[in-house]
C-alpha cells in the first residue's frame, strides 16, 4: 500500500516537471531526430535511404548524446503540446482556483498546433518535426501520421470533454476527414474490416496507429451523432479484434518483422478499445477488452512497480512505456499499481531538475531528456494518476 509521503512525492515530482517543460518552452530532442542534422541535407546522405535510417538508429541508441555534436537543434512536436494540453486539461480538475492560468496556456498551444497542422490533406493532421526513414516507409518532416493525428485529436477531444473547448472539437471533427480521405486501407479478405494505414505514404498493417484513428471517429461521434463514423470506426476495431493472440496480448504489426509485444503499444490499443465503447456505445468487443487488460496488467510489471518494455523483458525501462502505464492503468482502475509505477520511476529516473531520463538499461542508464518521448508522457501520466487520486 502506498503512503501519504508516496503520494506527495509524486504530486512534488509532476510539479517539476511541469516547470522544467515550461522553462524549455516544450522544445527538446527527440529519439528519432537524428535526421535533423545539416550532415544530411548533403546530397550523398540526403538520398541514402540506407545511411539516413542507420544513422538514425545509431544516434537512437549511443549512449551518449551525439544531437549537440551533429548541430542537431531542439524542436516543437506536435504530440508534446497536445500531450501538454492533455495535462492541463487534468491541472485544471486538480487546481480549480488556477483554471484562468491554465486555459490561458491552453489557448496558446492550440494556437501553436493550428500553425503545425500539415497542409495539403483533406482535414487536419499532424506529423513528427523531423524527417523518418523506416525499412519500409519515409516520411518527411511533418507528414502526418495517424499516430501523431490520434495522440493530438485525443489530448483534444479529453479538453473539449472537460471545458467545452469549441476549437478543440473543430479540430476534432476536422481530423476525421483526414482519417477518412487521406489513410489507405488494408481489407480482410473475408469481410469489410480493414486496417488504417500509418500515414499516406504506405500501407503499413500497424494495429495501435488504426487503433488511433478508430478512436477519433468514435470520439467526435459521440458528439455530432455522424453514423458513417461510428460504422468505420467499428469495422477498423473488428479488425485488430481478430487479430488479437489468444492470451490477449496484440502484436505490432502484420510485417515479419513486427511480431514483437511490448507495454506501450498494447496500452495504445487498450486505451483506444475502450474509449471507441465508450462512446459508440459498442459492446461488442468487451470480452476482448476484458482479456486484454488481463494480459496488461500480469505481463508487464514487476512487484516493485517496474514497467516492463516487454511481456518476457524488462529492460529496457522507457518513459513512454512508463507514462502509457500510468494513462492504461488509472483507465481500468489500478490506481494503487499506478502510483507503484510513479514511485519507481520518481526514484529511479527522474533528475534533479525535473525531467525524466529516456532510459533504463540493465547495466546503465541512457540520461538523455526528450522532450516528447520522455516529459511529456511522463506529464500527462502524472496529472492523469493525480486526477484518479483526487476522485
Amino acid at each position: 500500500m502506498l503512503l501519504k509521503s508516496d503520494w506527495d512525492m509524486i504530486s512534488k515530482a509532476t510539479l517539476q516537471l511541469e516547470e522544467y517543460i515550461q522553462k524549455e518552452n516544450y522544445k527538446g530532442y527527440d529519439p528519432y531526430d537524428a535526421l535533423r542534422s545539416p550532415v544530411f541535407r548533403l546530397p550523398f546522405l540526403k538520398n541514402s535511404s540506407h545511411a539516413r535510417f542507420f544513422a538514425q538508429q545509431l544516434v537512437k541508441r549511443f549512449p551518449i548524446n551525439l544531437r549537440p555534436v551533429l548541430g542537431i537543434q531542439k524542436g516543437t512536436s506536435p504530440v508534446t503540446l497536445a500531450l501538454s494540453i492533455q495535462a492541463y486539461s487534468n491541472n485544471i480538475f486538480l487546481f480549480p482556483e488556477e483554471k484562468i492560468k491554465y486555459e490561458e496556456k491552453i489557448n496558446k498551444l492550440i494556437q501553436q498546433l493550428e500553425k503545425l497542422i500539415s497542409p495539403g490533406f483533406s482535414g487536419a493532421c499532424w506529423g513528427y518535426e523531423f524527417d523518418w526513414e523506416s525499412r519500409y516507409a519515409k516520411i518527411p518532416a511533418y507528414g502526418p501520421t495517424v499516430v501523431a493525428t490520434g495522440f493530438v485529436t485525443n489530448a483534444l477531444f479529453n479538453l473539449y470533454r472537460a471545458t467545452g473547448n469549441k476549437k478543440a472539437l473543430e479540430l476534432c471533427v476536422s481530423s476525421t476527414r483526414f482519417i477518412l480521405n487521406n489513410l489507405n486501407r488494408t481489407y480482410d479478405e473475408a469481410n469489410q474490416n480493414f486496417c488504417f494505414s500509418y500515414s499516406p505514404f504506405d500501407h503499413e498493417m500497424v494495429f495501435n496507429a488504426s487503433m488511433k484513428g478508430a478512436r477519433t471517429l468514435a470520439q467526435v461521434y459521440s458528439v455530432t451523432k455522424d453514423e458513417p463514423l461510428k460504422t468505420e470506426a467499428q469495422k477498423a476495431v473488428a479488425y485488430v479484434m481478430n487479430h488479437q493472440n489468444e492470451n490477449g496480448s496484440w502484436i505490432y504489426s502484420k510485417r515479419k518483422t513486427g511480431g514483437w509485444i511490448d507495454n506501450y503499444h498494447t496500452g495504445y490499443v487498450l486505451d483506444c478499445l475502450d474509449e471507441y465503447g465508450k462512446c459508440t456505445g459498442d459492446k461488442s468487443f468487451q470480452a476482448h477488452l476484458e482479456k486484454g487488460f488481463s494480459f496488461y496488467k500480469n505481463n508487464f510489471f514487476t512487484e516493485e512497480g517496474i514497467p516492463k518494455f516487454y511481456d518476457r523483458k524488462t529492460y529496457p525501462v522507457d518513459c513512454t512505456a512508463a507514462g502509457q502505464s500510468l494513462l492504461t492503468l488509472t483507465r481500468f482502475g489500478e490506481t494503487e499499481k499506478a502510483g507503484k509505477v510513479a514511485v519507481w520511476m520518481i526514484k529511479n529516473m527522474q533528475a534533479e531538475k525535473g525531467y525524466f531520463y529516456f532510459r533504463k538499461h540493465r547495466n546503465y542508464t541512457d540520461k538523455t531528456s526528450f522532450m516528447r518521448w520522455s516529459n511529456a508522457w511522463m506529464f500527462v501520466g502524472l496529472t492523469e494518476l493525480g486526477r484518479k487520486m483526487k476522485k
